[in-house]
């Protein structure tokens, strides 16, 4: 299970030049970590990012790529929040060697991370499932229109998991009916999904970008409410069974 917005810290020197609003981290995928407690009982291994996003974004390539041709994408080192306000103070937006640096102190440490426990968990089991955990706010016109679904389920199109397996927790995310729920839609899974996608050597990856909706009063600020958890939990922890169970079948 990959967590890799759900940081909130900033290096001092870094948020110096930063406006005050991005000091505040809004774009953060809030409690994420909270929310899915029940996931260490279950057996899952976590790996969950410490620094913001607005410091560098792990979820991003490291050469700059955009996730989504054609449509609005926050950078490796972003520059706009999610509301297309900027983050730095004039001149202080990040240069090319800055970003640099930052790739290598924060980006790269992490994927090696993940990389390394993947092929760790596969020399053990056999088969592993690779979840990266997001959320976002209900409503973002920057990237979508209208009200987000509760849940997003990314596959790359289908290209980044077991077909079964994506039929499966498709299933278990679409058995509660009070939420709604998209395949490959407006997010198909981003650089994590796709980078560290193995299917044919028996490494699924999947994403989730839940609503934060389902969890939280959206704010700003974003406030955690236990009751609203309460009841998306039990679909969320079905989800990570399913996965832990397929995953199980597949290496005996």
């Amino acid at each position: 299970m990959s967590i890799p917005h759900v940081g909130e810290a900033i290096p001092p020197d870094l948020a110096a030049g930063m406006t005050a609003e991005a000091r505040t981290v809004p774009d953060t995928d809030w409690y994420l970590d909270r929310l899915y407690d029940f996931a260490g009982a279950l057996g899952v291994t976590i790996l969950k990012a410490r620094y913001s996003r607005y410091v560098i974004d792990l979820n991003r390539d490291p050469e700059g790529k955009p996730l989504y041709t054609g449509a609005s994408n926050t950078e490796l080192v972003p520059t706009s929040s999610f509301d297309d306000a900027p983050l730095y103070d004039a001149g202080a937006v990040p240069d090319a060697a800055e970003i640099a640096r930052r790739r290598d102190a924060f980006w790269t440490p992490y994927h090696d991370t993940l990389a390394a426990t993947l092929a760790g968990l596969r020399q053990c089991f056999g088969t592993v499932v690779l979840f990266d955990c997001h959320s976002i706010r209900s409503r973002v016109p920057r990237f979508f229109d209208g009200r987000l679904p509760d849940s997003n389920v990314g596959t790359g199109g289908g290209t980044s998991c077991d077909p079964e397996l994506a039929a499966r927790l498709t299933a278990a995310l679409g058995a509660d009916e009070r939420y709604s729920l998209a395949v490959d839609g407006c997010f198909k899974g981003g650089y994590i999904t796709r980078h560290h996608r193995r299917p044919a050597e028996n490494v699924h990856a999947f994403q989730l970008e839940l609503s934060q909706a389902t969890y939280s009063d959206e704010g700003p600020p974003c406030v955690f409410r236990d009751a609203l958890a309460d009841q998306v939990r039990p679909v969320l922890r079905q989800m990570l069974v399913t996965a832990r169970d397929w995953a199980a079948d597949r290496s005996v």
